[in-house]
């Protein structure tokens, strides 16, 4: 199974909560990839800014949910 840029079947986007992170994870969307669990979301003191995760796996991959 060949992912863009040989990357892992697992992948987990973060960054900050905002319009740019959206798009990142669109793009991978539209790349093939396929949202893995539920996004998670924290405040974050240092910046004081919410931060966003959301994890991603191929399309292809056989990946079972536990």
């Amino acid at each position: 199974m060949q992912t863009p840029e040989d990357r892992p079947i697992y992948r987990l986007l973060t960054g900050k909560d905002d319009r740019a992170f959206c798009e990142r994870v669109s793009e991978a969307l539209e790349q093939g990839w396929q949202l893995y669990g539920s996004p998670s979301i924290a405040w974050d003191t240092e910046n004081s800014c919410m931060k966003a995760a959301q994890a991603v796996v191929w399309k292809d991959a056989d990946v079972l949910k536990r």
